[in-house]
């Protein structure tokens, strides 16, 4: 099953607090790879992070499998910035599960966390424990998109991870879109949609993904030809390495027949492509979009 991207899909890296994240995998290579740069991220930001593992799963296990790096976040976990729960802890003292409850539950551990003087509360969270307790697919469904208020004062990030093996693809899809952003599957990865605005790139373009880039550009102006003018949409890229960013000036120079080409793109971007010679390519336009705070 593909799992589309679109305009609320971002790559793990550009996650902050106040965010709240679907993510998806379907081996478990993926599955450990994207929760462990989410929590080394909040780890290296000075944000408390929880994790609510498979509960099939032992919690010494999943911190193995988390920092397989020896000791990169013991001192996380002895000082307790970094802890592993059960959903139980989520809604005591209640024994049964209720999305009021347990949104009521993190509001008290973000406030703990802030107490103890961290940025901030960030968890990680397989979903697989919905069938380890046999929960109602549609209540927890009902939780996953009406919990912003736990997000308003950007105290607070959440990621949501599920299994397409597990869970059936309609499930997967209303889970997509019913959260706020959807993620890349894994850490590192890339790709593109394409909008009658124009190609609109997400995650990292580097060496990995250069072929995949340079395809993705070649689509755009093909789609683009005869209108004289394209946009191509990078404030969604994680990185952007110096080749990548050289195949796009060359292929914008290339470009006979655009009067325009626009890029959308952050500050570090844009000054990547400037040191490159963007300026000497009179219809490139380069706007750099507000990053967020």
């Amino acid at each position: 099953m593909s799992v589309p991207v679109d305009a609320h899909t971002v790559a793990v890296t550009q996650l902050r607090l106040g965010d709240h994240a679907f993510a998806h995998y379907a081996d478990d290579d993926a599955r450990w790879e994207l929760l462990s740069a989410f929590c080394a991220l909040g780890l290296a930001g000075g944000e408390k992070v929880v994790v609510l593992a498979d509960p099939a799963i032992p919690h010494d296990e999943a911190y193995r499998r988390l920092f397989p790096d020896d000791g990169f976040a013991d001192k996380a976990l002895a000082t307790g910035q970094l802890t592993f729960q059960d959903m139980s802890a989520m809604i005591r003292p209640d024994r049964h599960f209720t999305a009021e409850r347990q949104i009521s539950r993190l509001f008290e551990e973000v406030e703990l966390a802030r107490r103890q003087g961290y940025a901030g509360l960030r968890s990680a969270i397989d979903m697989a424990w919905v069938h380890e307790w046999g929960l109602d697919v549609e209540g927890v469904m009902h939780r996953e998109t009406h919990a912003d208020a736990l997000f308003a004062r950007r105290q607070y990030a959440e990621l949501c991870s599920y299994d397409r093996r597990c869970f059936a693809p309609e499930v997967i899809e209303a889970m997509r879109v019913g959260h706020p952003m959807a993620l890349l599957e894994r850490p590192g990865d890339f790709d593109a949609y394409h909008s009658i605005n124009g190609l609109h790139l997400i995650g990292d373009a580097d060496m990995a993904t250069r072929d995949k880039f340079g395809a993705a550009l070649s689509k755009a102006f093909t789609d683009a030809s005869g209108v004289g003018r394209v946009l191509l949409d990078l404030s969604r890229l994680a990185f952007l390495s110096a080749a990548c960013a050289a195949d796009l000036l060359r292929l914008v120079a290339q470009a006979d027949g655009y009067e325009r080409v626009d890029v959308l793109c952050t500050r570090f971007h844009a000054q990547v492509l400037r040191k490159l010679g963007s300026a000497r390519i009179k219809r490139l336009m380069v706007t750099i979009t507000r990053e967020p705070t």
